[in-house]
């Protein structure tokens, strides 16, 4: 059963009436025992936590009156008792838990791990980064395929002398025809037009950013090869348009097409500049986007950086809604646009989950991961074994999965040590257990050793970093407390008292037969309820509906036929009601079997039928409201049981302490 959503809800069920309060400041003494159930100590730090978990919400509440906290601490002692009840029945220790639980962790560590402040700062500086947009061009240099280092020198040596050439006051998008590898730089000269963050690759981006108007970067090596970088502009990001547009293609390599069509859009352009002409039209007349000239040419959202440069210049240049652009040409053809609507850059808030997912595709990940590794090997005190790892890297990089431990074997090398963490000494034979546990297909050009021993020792960080926070972080083990006993709760009330509820019939119908007294019908009455909506209608309806009483066929022709020719022109509701609290029926004369009443504005026809006087329902009637008190019962019940099964004692003075620190 999957209950992830449900439990953590489950776990406050003690709040339910308790309300959710602040707190300012924690117990003194972490260690003290507020109560035991059964001989398990509670500690105060529980209680104060639990009831403190809604002060974001409600920040106004300022604090727990006597009443309120006499009240949720019974509560809290009901939630324990329950708790302390599933892990006597090994509730905690069945698969099912263990399964949710460890799904639980995953979720719940992610915010305290070193991971996710570096990864906080890689967001925040990238919608930063978004804030402004830059217009910058480039001279790429690559390197040639199987290069050598003397290769790479020469490549490297070159960029620095186009470099200096544009320094000495030389065009880079001159040099860009002449010098670049790029092949769109025959067209654009190396000019890249407008873009922002998470558009180019990490390396290009962070010199881009870090450059004014008119310098110049050093070589910039990405995987493309060598840049270097030229910025434009620079100006605050006007955030994202929508137009619409009319397209007339042309083949690039016909003169006479290009003509053409440069006559056509001007034709066309000539014919919007008319009073009365309908845009809509026009495009869908003439336009030629199969795409979009069925819905007025419209085109979704954009941002800089994501059309062609002379496209998004355009639309970015309209400043009026309705504002039509003259026509442009590009590689698609010739344009006119229309500004629809414009809108500022999205919040941090709003773009932080497209942002991550951008970020995790890109390097910048194994960027990421690269420091979270060096804060790791900080922290805990990782000390390498740098003679060892060179000497197994020789050794063992040409091998393969399958004959790694042989190797190790064979050569004497499996108590070799590779790094001591937190004093404790790890060895190739370590390593080589977790090879074999471990189902990865490593990818790229390193060695089979450098590759297993580089996850081997993200693994071992990772996992000394969550027994760090389980032992030392006190907000962490209480959230993990939180869920744990939020889990073995809704275990315990599923099978005591939620299912045995609904599939206990004997027992249903006994609770029921025992408390038949709350199972009662008041007065009711058989009636068909017409609320009229469309007055032109009622002369219609009155004419079908008067004379023939509650009457099923009648109701059903009349249902039938509005229906089918004025569906919006009546609400109707038909049966039996207990009528003395209906909002319609407590109001009209119950001896007119027809009748049309004013209420609150409204008409309604009413047809009445057959009295039933009050009497105890059937079971079948009551068997919704039957499983519901029922399971009440057997909480109650339940709840009793365990007070006597547990013994419950309470030290009145942590108690107290307990409250205090609420009202703080």
């Amino acid at each position: 059963m999957n209950y992830r959503t449900l439990s953590a809800l489950l776990a406050f069920i003690f709040l339910i009436n308790a309300g959710l309060y602040p707190l300012e400041t924690a117990a003194q003494n972490q260690n003290e025992v507020l109560l035991s159930i059964g001989g398990t100590p509670v500690e105060k730090e529980e209680l104060v936590y639990l009831l403190s978990k809604g002060k974001g919400a409600e920040p106004s509440i300022p604090g727990v009156s006597r009443e309120e906290f006499e009240e949720s601490f019974e509560l809290f002692v009901n939630y324990k008792l329950k708790v302390r009840e599933a892990e006597s029945l090994g509730l905690d220790k069945s698969d099912e838990f263990l399964r949710e639980f460890a799904s639980f962790k995953e979720t719940l560590i992610a915010p305290f791990l070193i991971k996710n402040s570096i990864e906080e700062g890689e967001l925040r500086k990238a919608y930063s980064r978004m804030e402004e947009i830059i217009r910058a061009s480039h001279i790429l240099f690559q390197f040639p395929p199987n290069a050598s280092n003397e290769d790479s020198l020469i490549v490297l040596k070159m960029a620095l002398k186009v470099k200096g050439e544009i320094e000495n006051g030389g065009d880079i998008n001159e040099l860009a025809v002449q010098y670049s590898d790029d092949p769109s730089a025959k067209t654009n000269k190396g000019d890249l037009g407008y873009f922002t963050s998470l558009q180019m690759v990490q390396p290009f981006e962070d010199a881009a950013f870090a450059l004014q108007p008119g310098k110049v970067s050093d070589p910039v090596l990405t995987n493309f090869g060598y840049h270097i970088i030229q910025v434009k502009d620079r100006q605050p990001n006007p955030g994202q348009v929508r137009v619409s547009h009319i397209l007339v293609r042309f083949d690039p390599q016909s003169p006479g097409q290009e003509e053409n069509a440069r006559r056509k859009i001007s034709d066309i352009y000539t014919e919007i500049q008319k009073e009365n002409t309908i845009w809509e039209d026009i495009v869908k007349t003439f336009s030629e986007d199969p795409g979009t000239k069925d819905n007025g040419g419209t085109l979704p959202w954009f941002g800089v950086g994501m059309m062609i440069p002379e496209f998004e210049m355009a639309a970015f240049s309209l400043t009026e809604i309705g504002e039509v652009s003259p026509p442009l040409r590009t590689q698609y053809g010739y344009h006119i646009l229309r500004l629809e609507a414009k809108k500022p850059i999205d919040s941090f808030e709003e773009m932080e989950e497209s942002i991550r997912s951008r970020i995790l595709r890109d390097s910048r990940s194994g960027m990421i991961q690269s420091q979270v590794v060096a804060v790791q090997k900080a922290r805990y005190g990782f000390k390498e074994n740098e003679a060892s790892i060179s000497s197994l890297s020789s050794v063992l990089n040409d091998v393969t999965k399958s004959t790694f431990g042989g190797v190790l074997d064979s050569k004497g090398l499996t108590n070799t040590e590779l790094f001591v963490l937190q004093g404790k000494s790890y060895k190739a034979a370590d390593l080589w257990r977790y090879m074999q546990e471990e189902e990865f297909v490593p990818k790229g050009k390193a060695g089979t050793f450098d590759t297993w021993y580089e996850r081997y020792v993200a693994s071992i960080l990772a996992q000394t970093e969550e027994k760090d926070l389980e032992s030392n972080n006190k907000e962490y083990q209480m959230l993990l407390k939180e869920y744990r006993d939020g889990i073995l709760l809704f275990s315990l009330m599923n099978q005591e008292v939620w299912q045995k509820g609904i599939t206990d019939s004997l027992g249903q119908v006994d609770f029921f037969r025992k408390n038949i007294s709350d199972y009662q019908w008041k007065n009711r009455v058989d009636a068909y309820i017409v609320k009229v909506i469309d007055p032109t209608k009622l002369e219609t309806a009155r004419k079908t509906l008067q004379g023939n009483g509650y009457n099923p066929s009648s109701i059903q022709a009349f249902e039938s036929s509005y229906k089918a020719t004025s569906p919006l022109a009546f609400t109707t509701e038909s049966g039996t009601f207990e009528y003395e609290d209906h909002p319609i029926l407590s109001k009209i004369n119950l001896d007119l079997p027809y009748q049309e009443v004013l209420i609150d504005g409204a008409t309604y026809l009413i047809n009445l039928g057959q009295k039933f006087p009050s009497g105890p329902r059937k079971f079948e009637e009551s068997r919704g409201l039957v499983i519901r008190d029922y399971q009440e019962f057997l909480d109650k019940n339940l709840t009793e049981r365990l007070r006597g099964k547990y013994p419950v004692q309470i030290n009145q003075t942590v108690k107290e302490e307990a409250f205090i620190a609420l009202n703080r």
